[in-house]
Order: C-alpha cells, then structure tokens, then sequence
C-alpha cells in the first residue's frame, strides 16, 4: 500500500486556495437527533493483553520508513519517526483514545481546566508529583515557558516548522505550586489541549541554537518509559532503551530497535529474523496471512483470498507445491520421468528438481513466516483526489465539480479494502474521520455521483462533444468542432457522422470487431483516455451521448434499429471527448511509480475510467517516488494527484493550513505553503477562525461541519477511503500492531510469557 501522505501533526501544514465564490451549504446531518459522527470503522488490531501475561524483558525490532534526521517534533524536516520517538520518551498532557479523541494523559496530568473566560482564557494544568526529567529535576513551568517562547514565533532565531496554538498565548507562569502552571491567552484558544504535547525539556527550548541543533540527532534529557540510548546512520537503526527514572507502569521490555527498511525488503526481513513488527503492503500481507494459516472468522479471510481458503503451497492448501500440482498431473510427471523416452525423461527429472528446489525454497519461506500474522485495522489518515486549481481548466470550479460528480467513490474505496477485509465506506469529511466529534458527512455540498449532471456543468463551462480528436503541429491532440475528413482506411473519426446512435452496436468498432479498451500511459506517455471507449464499471450511468467507437452507418444498413438523433447511449458507453476553442479536455494524471503504490495506480486507473465516460481524457505520467510530492505535487506541476492526509483531533488548528486561501507573497507569487490544490475560499477561512476562537465544544464543532460542506462545494480536494493500516507482527508479541486512533502504550508492549494464550483483560491505552 502507498505511504505517499503527508507528516505528522507538529511539520507545518500551512495551505493556500484560489476562489470559489459564495457556496450553499445544505442542511447539516448535525440536526438530527441521530449523532452524524457515528463510530469508527475499525478498531484496533494489537493483541491486547493484560501486563501480567508479559514477560519482563526482550528487544522489539520495529521496522520504520527512516532514521529520522531529527528528533524535534516541531522542525519541518521531521517526520513518522520522530513523532513515535517523541511518544515513547517526551512527556504528553493528552494522548490520543479509540475515537481519535483527546484523553488526559495520567502519567505527567492529574488535571487541566479552563478556570477564566472573561477577560481572558487561562487554563490551570496540575501535574503528576512524581513527573521528573530523566536528570531528575521536576517537570514545571519553567519547561512549558521555554518551550512557548521557541514556538510563539516571535523569535525568527527559532526554526520552527509551526507556531498554530502557541501564537495565542500572552503569559505562562507558576501556579499555586510547583506543580501547578498556569497558562493565559491573549485570544480565546479552543485546542488548548493540543499544546505541550511532546513537551521538551528547556534544556532543548530554551535557546535557538539548543532548539535548531541541539536535539537533532540526540535527546540527553528525556521523561518517558523509554530514553533514547542511540541513533545510528551507519546501521540505520534508533535504539530506545528503558528509562530508569520512570515512575509509571514499568516497560516491559528492554528495548525497542527502530530498523530503517524499505518497504519492498520487510518481507525478506521478516523471513530472515530480523523483525518482529512492520507495517506491510497488500501482497506482503497475503503471504504472511497464507503462512499463518486460515485465521479466526472474524477477522477478515480476504487476506487468504478471494474464496478465503489458504493459496496453493501456503500450507494450509490440499495441493502439494506452491504451483499446485494435482495428484494426476504429479503421477503423470512421475510416469514421464521413469518412462521410456529417454529424452522427454531427462527433461522431466531437470523440470522435477526444479521443482522440488522451488517447493522448497517455498516450505522454507512458509515456516519463517508462520510464526507472524497480520494485525489490520484503518490508519487515521485518508486517501484523497487533488484537484490542481491553480491553473488550466481546472481552474474553473464548474470543471472540477464535474470530475467530482463523476466519481463512484464507493467503487473506489471498495477496490482498495474490501480485499482485504475492511470496511469499504468512502470518507465524507475532509476534517476528521468516521467516530471523531466532528465528523459529519459533508459530500452532499457536492452532490451525488452523476454522469448527466457533470457533463452539464462541462457544457456550462464551455466544454462539448467538439468532434474529432486532431494532431496539432506539435503533436499535441486538439478536437473541433468541425466535421472531420475521412481517414486513410475510409472511415469517418470519431464524432464525425450525423450523431445517430445505434441499437444493436454497442460493443462493435467499424469492423464489426468488438472493440478493445484503450491503452493508458504507464510511463508518462499520452493516454488514449481522451478517446471514447467503453467502461466495465459504473452501469448505471447513462451516456448522453452517441458511441464513440467505431463509424456511422445509418446510411448502410448496419444490422440493429436506429435510435433517433439525440437519444442516450446505454449504461456504461463512453462518452465522446469534450472540447473547447478546439482542445480536448485531457488532464495529467501524477502519480508514484514506487512498488508501494500499486494500489494508488489502481485506484487512479479506475477515476480515468470513470472521467472518460463523461468525455475527459487523461494522461498518466508515473515519477519516482523521491520526487512526486517535492518536484510535482508541492510545486503543482499536476492536475490530478493522490495523496494523503492525517486525521487530526484538532480540525480548526490541524485543518486551517491546508484549506485556507492563497496568500501573495512579497515578491508577487502565490504562496500556498502546504496547499496543493490551490483552492480556498474567504468563508471556510472564517469558519476555521471562529471555531478556533470557541470555548464551546459543540459550536466549535459545528462551524467545522460547515466548513467542511464548503469545501465539498469547492471540489479542490475529494476524500476517497480512510487508509488500509496492514502490520505483521509476532505471534506472542502483544500490544502492539495496527494502532487504528489510539496512540501507542510502549511500556505495556511485549511478548507473552509461554502459555500465555492473549488478554485476560485488554491494556487500556488511555490509562
């Protein structure tokens, strides 16, 4: 599975968008009596189990994307790995629950409350007594005014990648004790809870050359179950080791060895012995599940396939070899080899041995991996469309509703879970997901998938059936609206006759052949997408338009009745190309070439399918992963992409950056930041400001529905599904796996004691 997506919630995530003028937003789902944040989809997948079924000690080697190049949270350049180093040694005031929710963290908090409104905000945190620095200095105030002032964006000597919450604090000082700090704001802060977590000590905050290099490749002074011991580019490996000043529920294991690994490599690391936990792709996670055997029937058999039986040579499977050989075409082999063709018999004992070699390597790859067995849930991240509005005809919105509207986004997020057992349901918000607060299901903004009604708004952009695709000069395809000439084998293009449709002659070309699917580019080339061919998806489409594939032959007594001029196509014909000043209307398509991205390819095959059939071409150009979001996503070099997002707990601070609307930059360019799509809207900035600046909950949240409704409208960013999250771990290794929301409890990781057969009762996470 891809992991193109953007980092974790403490990089930057600063956004620009151009107009959309003013939306409707329909009725909310919010006033219904029925909560619209429903749950979420999934639940984690760790093996939970109760901390006396761990043994004491062990080393779990964890494999991750890369050594990070720093371990400040809170510098653009840092990415997943810090963020989990950061849980595992810095203290948290909230850690993330099952809901994607804000829980206080016991460990370092035993309370925080808002005790003044009027005439400003302050809030009073009391901290854990036992809370102390790794250097055995109590964690207080003084930490949380360093850190403050590093992220207040005052101080341009700090390189912060992002200032959101810490801007609106006026003052932090000593509350009635030691261990208590009070915090007042200059504007009201409604995600106060999202601020200090990570907290640093002020030994990392407390000057810019301490907090520009001073924690990049080492943490001297930390304050959680694990410290860090080393951080080693030679071997690409970070090495957690227990903390032995922390005052919690001791770590069960010696240490956590975070191993940099291709993803392509995890899964001959895996065979090999040299990891116990590891996200996975797709097809990796097939043979780890086809090793382990069927699992319980509640957990998903797709991952065994599509009839959710073992493969052939998985071990499970009734046939002998990973070919599956049948006993009959084993005898037959057998006879050959012993027979009197001495020639054919040679052959045959070579093609044996060959076999045997392979069944072998096979077992020996089955029994590595039997020892491990797939943990799935929903990572809290989606998957989303990007619609580039910087420029082009993209830049108008009435375009991108139309590809909008032509989307089954339930197609989509079907062809990427439901083979592997998870729930298939497309996202409906672009701030939070299934089970959050503030999740409603604002697509309605949008409208429902609907060929008729895209063409109509391409139609109202200019865009028409404009005939015949032709070369230009420079080779580029165009289309006008005139008749065209016929071609060198007699045949009039397509688009070129009267504009009867014919009964009878859907899936014939001009041959009388059945026609093909057109070939799209793998490798960057032009598509054959803006030409008209017929789907295998979306049935229920009407064309409203005549077949594109193949000539006219009213006039020559083709076999089938003949429909009068105007009359629709049948569900599933493709559309004939849209034009405009002679131009068709085909977009490039940028996407990673990586062996982690199939899944993006696949998904991105299927949306051309589904644009083709409302008349819009594409042309898919593959890069290298290393420069698709730096070189062609970030810079706009695009008209569609796939990338994604995380979910936040904190919409209105997380969410702002990347939906606000552009904003010029003093040398005349537009500066978008972290907004790809470059589409914004004046009020969606408003809403983000006005929940930002609510002390009450459920306004808050419902100025974030409304945002998000607009933004629908606004057809700048489609949400498609929430991300697969696919971890092989250890059979005994317990607590640990596809997290879902909740964010990782390291000390109570590790492996079963023998006989130990799982949870007593499941480790709370949320303390």
């Amino acid at each position: 599975m891809s992991h193109v997506r953007v980092g974790p919630r403490a990089v930057m995530r600063s956004v620009a968008f151009l107009t959309a003028g003013v939306l409707a937003v329909p009725a909310l789902a919010g006033c219904t009596s029925e909560d619209p944040a429903g749950k979420p989809l999934a639940e984690q997948d760790v093996a939970a189990a109760a901390r006396a079924r761990i043994a004491d000690g062990g080393t779990l080697r964890w494999a991750v994307d890369s050594v990070p190049d720093t371990l400040n949270a809170f510098q653009s350049d840092a990415d997943a790995t810090t963020t989990r180093v950061a849980q595992a040694v810095l203290p948290s005031m909230y850690r993330m629950d099952e809901t994607g929710s804000p829980r206080r963290n016991p460990d370092y908090l035993e309370s925080a409350k808002v005790v003044e409104t009027e005439p400003k905000q302050v809030v009073v945190y009391k901290l854990n007594q036992q809370a102390v620095w790794s250097d055995g200095r109590e964690i207080g105030a003084a930490d949380f005014a360093a850190q403050w002032r590093a992220l207040s964006g005052k101080d341009s000597a700090y390189w912060t990648a992002r200032n959101a919450g810490y801007d609106r604090i006026e003052k932090i000082e000593r509350g009635a004790s030691d261990l208590e700090v009070r915090v007042t704001f200059s504007r009201p802060y409604a995600d106060w809870k999202s601020l200090f977590t990570p907290l640093y000590p002020k030994e990392v905050m407390g000057t810019p050359d301490a907090f520009n290099d001073g924690a990049r490749r080492t943490l001297k002074v930390t304050a959680g179950p694990f410290a860090v011991e080393k951080v080693d580019t030679k071997a690409d490996e970070l090495v957690l080791t227990g903390n032995p000043r922390w005052w919690g529920e001791p770590a069960k294991l010696d240490k956590i060895v975070l191993r940099s690994v291709p993803r392509d490599e995890r899964v001959s690391e895996l065979i090999a012995g040299k990891l116990d936990l590891a996200e996975i792709d797709p097809d990796t996670a097939e043979q780890v599940a086809q090793a382990a055997g069927p699992r319980d029937a509640g957990t998903g058999t797709p991952l065994m396939g599509p009839d959710g039986t073992p493969a052939p040579g998985s071990g499970g499977s009734a046939l002998p070899g990973p070919q599956g050989r049948s006993a009959a075409e084993a005898l037959r082999s057998w006879a050959i080899a012993n027979g009197s063709d001495e020639e054919a018999a040679e052959e045959e004992t070579l093609a044996r041995e060959k076999r045997r070699k392979a069944e072998a390597k096979q077992e020996r790859r089955r029994k590595a991996l039997s020892g491990f067995e797939v943990r799935k849930s929903l990572e809290p991240a989606y998957t989303q469309l990007a619609l580039n509005g910087a420029d082009g005809p993209l830049a108008d919105e009435r375009v991108r509703r139309a590809v909008a509207r032509a989307l089954d986004r339930e197609k989509l997020a079907e062809a990427v879970l439901k083979p592997l057992g998870l729930p298939a349901e497309p996202v409906g918000s672009h701030l939070a997901l299934s089970g959050q607060p503030a999740y409603a299901d604002g697509s309605g903004a949008l409208g429902e998938q609907d060929a008729k009604e895209a063409r109509a708004l391409l139609a109202d952009a200019g865009w028409v059936p404009g005939g015949p695709v032709k070369k230009t000069e420079d080779g580029e395809e165009a289309a006008g609206a005139e008749k065209s000439e016929d071609d060198e084998d007699g045949k009039k293009s397509d688009g070129g006759d009267d504009g009867t449709y014919i009964v009878g002659e859907d899936d014939k070309n001009a041959d009388g052949q059945d026609s093909k699917d057109g070939e799209r580019s793998k490798d960057g080339e032009d598509s054959k997408g803006a030409k008209g061919k017929e789907g295998a998806d979306d049935t229920d489409q009407e064309s409203g338009e005549k077949h594109s594939s193949g000539k006219n032959t009213a006039q020559g007594g083709a076999p089938g009745a003949y429909a009068p001029k105007g009359t629709a196509a049948p569900a599933g014909a493709a559309a004939a190309p849209v034009a405009k000043d002679g131009k068709a209307l085909t977009l490039r398509f940028v996407l990673p070439s990586g062996p982690g991205s199939q899944a993006l390819r696949t998904v991105a095959e299927r949306i051309s399918d589904m644009l083709e059939k409302i008349g819009i071409g594409t042309e898919i150009t593959k890069v290298p992963d290393e420069s698709y979001f730096k070189d062609h996503v970030a810079s706009g070099e695009y008209d569609l992409a796939l990338y994604s997002w995380p979910a936040s707990a904190f919409p209105a601070t997380d969410a702002r950056p990347i939906y606000a609307k552009p904003v010029p930059a003093a040398d005349g360019s537009l500066n978008v930041a972290q907004n790809y799509t470059r589409v914004g809207t004046d009020q969606v900035d408003q809403l983000f400001d006005q929940a930002m600046g609510t002390l009450d909950q459920d306004k808050a949240r419902d100025l974030l529905r409304k945002a998000d409704s607009r933004i629908w409208a606004a057809a700048g960013s489609i949400p498609l599904y929430q991300r697969p999250q696919l971890v092989a771990a250890r059979e005994n290794l317990a607590n640990a796996g596809a997290f879902g929301f909740e964010t990782p409890v390291y000390e109570d990781m590790g492996f079963l004691k023998k006989g130990a057969q799982g949870a007593e009762a499941p480790a709370s996470p949320s303390k």
